[in-house]
């Protein structure tokens, strides 16, 4: 069994700080589970274009609000507490912060820990791995 708590965590290796956006990875492939878990919050008035090329992503949102558009159909949908989206077809999408965002969210395949967006919006399929401290 593995137990970790968010404030441990968001106090080492696994929070990582990127523009736009922060996130804690609490369950990450060398986890063995078959997906990641992280704890992300989009900040207040962020736009981020994204486009997970590699990955399949469930975001649940915990608090705040914002919105989701997938570029594909322009459909705006807005991100309210209680709120999920399913990215199952790889699609490009513009996710924007109105208040800050708590969001959880799972990640098929799992990342590895170190992951930032590239250029494109998308995670690459190898990163560094995150190291958690003794």
């Amino acid at each position: 069994m593995i137990v970790r708590k968010l404030q441990d965590a968001e106090k080492g290796n696994r929070r990582i700080v990127s523009e736009g956006w922060e996130s804690t990875r609490l369950a990450l492939k060398n986890d063995n589970m078959g997906f990641s878990f992280h704890i992300t919050t989009i900040y207040e008035g962020a736009e981020l274009h994204l486009h997970y090329q590699n990955h399949l992503e469930a975001v649940y949102c915990i608090s705040g609000e914002g919105s989701v558009m997938a570029e594909a159909d322009g459909v705006v949908h807005e991100i309210t507490p209680g709120t999920i989206y399913l990215l199952d077809q790889h699609d490009k999408h513009v996710l924007k912060g109105k208040t800050e965002m708590k969001m959880a969210c799972v990640f098929n395949p799992p990342l590895h820990g170190k992951e930032v967006h590239n250029a494109e919006g998308a995670y690459e399929l190898e990163a560094e791995e995150v190291q958690d401290e003794k």
